[in-house]
This record gives structure tokens, sequence and C-alpha cells, in this order.
């Protein structure tokens, strides 16, 4: 190459460098795809808090709530701004691994291709929750109870069509082979549906742990089981679906952070450090294990979340076919 073009070169480089060398220098805007409340909100808020402070003594991170669709109103959005690290989402599952298998025609957007994978932060574990009068004594006679029916009477809830929630619910029924069979009642937000179970609306539902968790320590709403294959620390006395009558259930959340695509290496590089130092807080610990969340403790470099995101992309195509469930664009 000739030595004028080099130069061209470096001077088209030169301002994306000082860009990145300087960043932040602006309010950087963390967006949920879900309503105020929820479990995609309060791990934003609890993740912006800590992960400011490791930006540097200025930094300043906002949350934004743009709900709709399961959280994929918001990522068409994202995948549109500017990539410079200044408008970021905390995503779930539901947008990125379940949705673009589930919706007709697919999503708007390419989960692989249209973001900048920045780093995975937390996993949400998911509860089978059940108004307070629901009549069974455990976890096992839930299960019992939803076998024998009548299912006109169990209506479950969830915190929106193509959720996670829905999916495991309807896990939960193909699972008892009675899928199709319970009536469902779709909430904009994890909160709105576990006050319907509260207020007796709704008989039963899946709920991600950090929306239900408040609700479940005052008796609110009745822990039934957890629907991953481990107990979770802070509630060690609601078993599992697998050890409860349904033998390898196994489904559960969790929460990442995403960009714009073809966002500059170096401010990807230090974001996903500001992610990582504060998921080695211990007070984000504390508060993420109180919230009903666990911080990810695996390889967490963007080219690791990169493909934490294909794997589990994978994963949730079978989730999706097993159940059926299909959702109109």
């Amino acid at each position: 190459m000739h030595r004028r073009s080099l130069i061209a070169l470096a001077a088209l480089a030169a301002p994306a460098v000082a860009r990145a060398q300087s960043f932040p220098d602006r309010v950087i805007t963390l967006v949920s795809g879900f309503a105020p409340g929820g479990s995609t909100d309060i791990t934003a808020r609890l993740l912006a808090d800590r992960m400011q402070g490791q930006l540097g003594p200025n930094a300043r991170i906002v949350v934004e709530n743009r709900p709709g669709a399961s959280g994929t109103v918001a990522a068409d959005w994202l995948r549109r701004q500017p990539a410079d690290g200044y408008v970021l989402m905390l995503n779930e599952a539901s947008s990125h691994a379940l949705i673009p298998h589930a919706m007709q025609g697919g999503t708007r957007y390419n989960p692989m291709d249209d973001f900048t994978h920045v780093a995975v932060v937390a996993n949400g574990p998911l509860i089978m929750v059940a108004k307070p009068n629901f009549p069974a004594a455990n976890a096992a006679e839930a299960v019992q109870k939803l076998r024998a029916g009548p299912q006109d009477d169990l209506p479950y809830a969830s915190s929106g069509v193509g959720s996670i929630p829905h999916f495991a619910a309807e896990s939960i029924a193909v699972t008892l082979g009675l899928g199709g069979k319970f009536a469902h009642v779709p909430y904009r937000s994890g909160g709105l549906m576990v006050e319907s179970i509260a207020r007796g609306e709704t008989a039963w539902g899946v709920a991600v742990l950090a929306s239900a968790a408040a609700q479940v320590r005052d008796n609110r709403v009745r822990g039934i089981a957890i629907t991953g294959l481990e107990r979770f620390p802070a509630f060690p006395n609601i078993p599992t679906l697998a050890e409860s009558g349904m033998p390898g259930f196994d489904i559960g959340n969790w929460f990442a952070v995403v960009g714009p695509p073809r966002m500059p290496a170096a401010v990807t590089d230090a974001l996903n450090r500001a992610i990582n130092s504060a998921l080695r807080d211990q007070q984000l610990n504390e508060r993420f294990l109180v919230a009903g969340i666990t911080p990810y403790r695996r390889a967490n470099a963007p080219a690791d979340a990169r493909a934490f995101f294909q794997s589990e992309l994978d994963k949730f195509k079978g989730v999706v076919e097993r159940t059926g469930v299909r959702m109109e664009a």
C-alpha cells in the first residue's frame, strides 16, 4: 500500500481512536425491553449502579424502559442506533434466543449479526408460583393438581406472549401431556403477572425469580418450585420441578448487555471490563441474590458472550419446537 494511502487511513482512524480513549464523556443509556418492576428492569438498575463506577468517576448510566413484545421492540430499535457505546440494552433470553424461532417469519433483526455482544450479566432462575389458596400442600401435589384439573379452572399468567415464563409454563403443560389445555393470560411485565396471581385473578404461572422474590417472601404468592435443576440459595426450602414429579425439567432465563452492530472494539472492551468488574463486587452479588439473580461466572470476554448467544439460540430452538407455540409478527 502506498504511503499516501496509509496516511489517509490513519487520518480516518484517528477520530475513532480518540473517541474510544475518552469514552465515556456523556451519559450512557441502558435500555430495558420491559416495564419497570420486572426482573429485567431490576437487573438493569442494579448493574447500572455498580457498572458506572467502573467506567470512571464521572461516568453515568441511566436506565430507560422501552417495553413491548417481550423485548423485541427495544431490540429492533437498538440495532438502528449509533454504534458509539452510548446506547446499550440489557436483554434477556426472550428477545435474542427464543422469539427469533417462535415468531412467524422470524424477527426483523438477526440476534447474532445485528448486535455487538458485550457481556453476559446474570442468570435469572424461574419459579413456579401459585395463588395463596392453591389446593396443594407442596410442589409434588401442585404438579398432580395441574394434571388432575379441571384445567379450565387453572388459568396461568405470564409476563407476555413469547416471554420465557410463557414458554416455561407451556413446557410444563406439554411435559404433563396437557399442552394447550390451560388458558394463558399475558401481562406486560413480571411484576404485573405476579400481582395477578396474588389477587387470585389467575391460578398459577412461571415467573423470573427476581420478579416474584419479594412476594414469595411476604407470602403474597406461594413459591411452588424452581424450574431449573438446582434450588436457589435464598430459598433453600423451595424444591425444583425435577425433584417434584417432572424429572429433568430445566428452563431458565439470563441477562446480557448488547449494543448496536459494529461498535468499536476499544469501546466494547471498556464496557466489558466495567461489567465484569461490577460482577466481582460483593455488594452487587448480595443484592442480586436478594433479588433472585445469580451473577454470571464463566469466561466473559466479548467473544465468549457471542458464543454464549449462539449456544442459547440453538437451545431455545428445541424449546419452541417442543411446545409448538408460535407468535404472529
